[in-house]
């Protein structure tokens, strides 16, 4: 079983902010790989995020990087240079520690290595064709995905991977299911992993088009008369709005299939089905303030507040006992 020490789980709390709060509710069985592919994989994103070295260079570190977590080479990439210009310390940190994570993925048991390297290749794959769409817009410029199927396309090697690896983990250590529901879930699963990245597509609209990226495709955009430049006016919102519904009802219908995927879940598994519950309730909540809110306005930060996440989490923690009140939390 794999196991965060004290130094990795003080990173994962640094790094991860939201999902700390689901991780910290898993059973102990899981908690430590999800936790080891988190931190794993915020080393990639942190190294594709940077802003030195350009195109060519983050690319070159973040491959070297992915071939000695693949365990294809024996060489830790030197990250001094980007750790010294991340604005978030426990970012620079993680990247001065990344022997830790990957020491831990070396000691970890066979099937747990081979999934936790398998998904994380997949990231790094979504997270290299980024590097590639949207490096090089420092003019001013915005590069934006030209479809859905892009779009669909990224959010399943950012988050719908993450949806499969968290799903075989739970089958290997917490609890069994047949054949028939195994292919239910992790199809279910994978549509969670998405829901939740379209979420965060949608809400950070305005930080991705502040760095040149515009995730949102231009040939869904050219059909309302928009261009991603237009997306920098928050007056552009009732233009902008039709399309903006209909990314919030797919992720709605994602969330659905996450409903769904919870109710798979074992009943006795309380700890794995409320880790589960907090983000699709949250992530609820989010798509409802994104109905009614002006997601262009740079200044307004769509979030659901502190103070209601810590409400969303007792309620989830009451509810798990009582199939009925945890269906109520959920509609």
């Amino acid at each position: 079983m794999t196991r965060l020490d004290p130094f990795n789980d003080k990173l994962l709390e640094g790094t991860s902010r939201s999902f700390y709060l689901t991780l910290n509710r898993l059973p102990k069985s899981v908690k430590g790989q999800i936790g080891l592919l988190y931190l794993l994989a915020r080393i990639s994103d942190t190294i594709a995020d940077s802003p030195v070295g350009g195109k060519d260079y983050l690319l070159s570190l973040l491959r070297d990087y992915n071939e000695r977590a693949q365990g294809r080479s024996g060489t830790i990439p030197d990250f001094t240079e980007l750790s010294e210009v991340q604005e978030n310390p426990s970012e620079a940190e993680l990247l001065d520690g990344a022997h830790g994570p990957i020491g831990l993925l070396d000691e970890s048991s066979e099937i747990d290595k081979k999934l936790i390297r398998r998904c994380l290749d997949i990231i790094v794959g979504g997270q290299e064709l980024d590097l590639q769409r949207f490096s090089g817009n420092e003019d001013g410029t915005i590069a934006c995905l030209e479809n859905y199927s892009e779009m669909d396309d990224y959010a399943y090697r950012v988050a719908g991977s993450v949806g499969e690896f968290w799903t075989e983990i739970c089958l290997n250590h917490a609890f069994d299911v047949d054949d028939k529901k195994r292919h239910e879930m992790m199809d279910s699963a994978v549509r969670f992993g998405k829901a939740l990245q379209l979420i965060n597509i949608l809400r950070d609209i305005p930080e991705d088009l502040s760095i040149g990226r515009c995730y949102i495709p231009g040939e869904d955009l050219r059909e309302i008369g928009l261009s991603p430049i237009d997306l920098l006016d928050k007056g552009n919102m009732d233009s902008f709005r039709p399309l903006m519904n209909l990314y919030i009802e797919r992720a709605e219908d994602h969330l659905l299939e996450a409903v769904k995927y919870i109710q798979m879940i074992p009943h006795g598994q309380y700890r794995l089905r409320g880790a589960c519950m907090i983000p699709v309730v949250i992530g609820q909540r989010t798509l409802k303030l994104l109905r009614t809110e002006n997601v262009l306005d740079g200044e307004m930060r769509i979030k659901v507040p502190r103070k209601e996440i810590k409400t969303i989490i007792r309620s989830v923690v009451l509810s798990i006992p009582s199939r009925r009140m945890s269906n109520s939390l959920l509609s």
